[in-house]
C-alpha cells in the first residue's frame, strides 16, 4: 500500500517531469467544476460483497465495423496511426500520459480504465445491471479510457496513487471525479481527501 507521505511526495515532484499532453482523451470538466462536483459526491466506505469479478464488465464492444473499443482509442489517442483492414494498429506512436513513456508497437499499451472497474464495483457499480456495466467499460464519451503504458495500469485510486508526470494529475483528477459524478458512484474519505488536495493544485 502506497502511504498519505508516498503520494504528499509525488505532488511535489518539479514540473520538469511533465509529460506531452495526452492528446485526443475527452476534456475533461474543469477544476472549478470537478471541486463543486467533487464535494456532491457521497461519502461511503467501499463494498466489496458479492466479490468483484471482472467478466461482470463485459469489454471491448464493437464500435464502428470490425473496430473494437481498444482499437478506437488506440486511434484516437496515436498519431500517425495506420490501420489493418480489421482494424488492428499496425503502426503510429503513442505517448502514455501516466508515465511519458512512447511506443511505436500497439500491442505494448493497455487501454486503462481511468476509474477502474474494481473500484466502479466497490463504489456502486455492484448493484447495476450488465448492460450499465458494459456500458462503464466502453465509454468512450466521458474521460475514462484512455492508451498507457502496460506497466502504469494498474488497480488505483488517488488516496494511493497518482500519476507520476505532474503534468496530467489535474486532468487525472479532473477526468476520476467527472466519470464518479456522472455514473452516481460513491467515494470514501480518504479518496476524497486525496481528490481535493489534487484539484487545489489545478
Amino acid at each position: 500500500m502506497v502511504s498519505g507521505l508516498t503520494v504528499g511526495l509525488l505532488l511535489l515532484l518539479p514540473a520538469a517531469f511533465a509529460a506531452p499532453v495526452q492528446r485526443s482523451l475527452p476534456g475533461p470538466i474543469s477544476a472549478a467544476s470537478a471541486r463543486t462536483a467533487l464535494a456532491s459526491l457521497t461519502v461511503s466506505a467501499e463494498v466489496n460483497t458479492p466479490a468483484y469479478d471482472r467478466d461482470l464488465f463485459k469489454t471491448w464492444d464493437i464500435i464502428s465495423g470490425t473496430c473494437d473499443t481498444r482499437e478506437t482509442v488506440l486511434k484516437r489517442d496515436g498519431t500517425n496511426v495506420v490501420t489493418s483492414t480489421a482494424c488492428a494498429a499496425t503502426s503510429g506512436t503513442w505517448v502514455s500520459p501516466y508515465d511519458g513513456i512512447s511506443f511505436t508497437v500497439s500491442s505494448q499499451l493497455d487501454i486503462d480504465h481511468v476509474v477502474p472497474l474494481k473500484e466502479a464495483w466497490v463504489s456502486g457499480a455492484r448493484n447495476w445491471t450488465p448492460a450499465q456495466r458494459e456500458a462503464f467499460a466502453n465509454d468512450l464519451t466521458r474521460p475514462q479510457l484512455v492508451a498507457v503504458s502496460a506497466s502504469s495500469n494498474r488497480s488505483k485510486d488517488p488516496a494511493l496513487w497518482v500519476p507520476p508526470l505532474a503534468s496530467f494529475r489535474c486532468t487525472y483528477a479532473r477526468a476520476w471525479v467527472q466519470v464518479k459524478q456522472f455514473y452516481s458512484l460513491t467515494i470514501d474519505s480518504a479518496e476524497k481527501a486525496a481528490l481535493t488536495s489534487l484539484l487545489a493544485s489545478c
